[in-house]
């Protein structure tokens, strides 16, 4: 009968060692697994603008090929008290972004959330507030200026776009790059705010409209978005599942815009 109160004694003594490569086991996985996880915290602690957020719009459905019409009134920036509808109907867009504009173009504040913002950033919003309500919006590298001086509302090339503003159109002008054509720039004269311009490119120009017409926000055609992909590499293409063509929107002063 000893034999088996000896490996029994055993069996006890060995329980606690047993124990302890357990927890040293689980100690090695949480160190690798930290490992892994901190350079990837880290490199996108700070980020904001130039790292997609790894998710991509869904294909576009056969609803979107079709005429949408008019867009539902809604604001998507704002310059002081100047509030920006989105230009086109809330099927077609595919994605919003925000970049540095061309010179002379003066800063907007996006409404909504911004989605590829860094993780510290996020952090503090979630702590504080302040992440705001509203569509979610993309920065964007490239341009001139102030980050947020470029409105881009994504959507398929063909989608009408309606006026952001209420006001008067005050120029049609071509848009040249490398000595070719791309559509219009459609300047207009908000009501009631006569030192600034409100432009809307990547245009082809409705046929109907003239300088001089007075035009309703989300209710008076501009024109259809042209295929900006032969032009140039468009930014907003990385949060989109096409070439990321879109309406681009700026706001300048009246007299710098006269200069141009």
């Amino acid at each position: 009968m000893s034999p088996p109160q000896r490996q029994g004694r055993a069996g006890r003594r060995s329980r606690p060692n047993a124990e302890r490569e357990r927890r040293r086991r689980r100690l090695a996985i949480l160190l690798v697994a930290a490992l892994v996880a901190i350079p990837a915290l880290l490199a996108t602690a700070f980020g904001g603008g130039d790292h997609p957020s790894g998710k991509t719009q869904a294909p576009a459905s056969a609803s979107r090929l079709l005429p949408a019409g008019p867009p539902q009134p809604e604001v998507v920036a704002r310059y002081g008290t100047l509030s920006l509808q989105i230009p086109v109907s809330r099927s077609r867009v595919t994605a919003i972004g925000y970049h540095a504009g061309t010179e002379g173009a003066l800063a907007l504040k996006p409404v909504g959330s911004q989605a590829n913002e860094g993780l510290i950033r996020r952090l503090v919003h979630k702590v504080v507030g302040g992440a705001g309500t509203g569509p979610r919006w993309y920065q964007l590298p490239g341009g001139t200026g102030p980050s947020t001086s470029a409105l881009a509302v994504g959507a398929p090339a063909g989608t009408e776009a309606y006026s952001p503003v209420n006001g008067t159109v005050v120029g049609i002008s071509d848009v040249v790059l490398n000595g070719r054509h791309f559509g219009s720039r459609i300047d207009i004269e908000p009501v009631g705010a006569p030192s600034i311009v409100v432009s809307a490119s990547h245009l082809r120009v409705d046929p109907a409209l003239a300088v001089g017409d007075p035009v309703t926000a989300s209710g008076s055609k501009l024109g259809q978005l042209l295929d900006f992909s032969r032009a140039e590499r468009q930014a907003l293409a990385r949060y989109t599942n096409d070439a990321g063509n879109h309406v681009l929107i700026e706001v300048h002063p009246a007299a710098t815009l006269a200069l141009q």
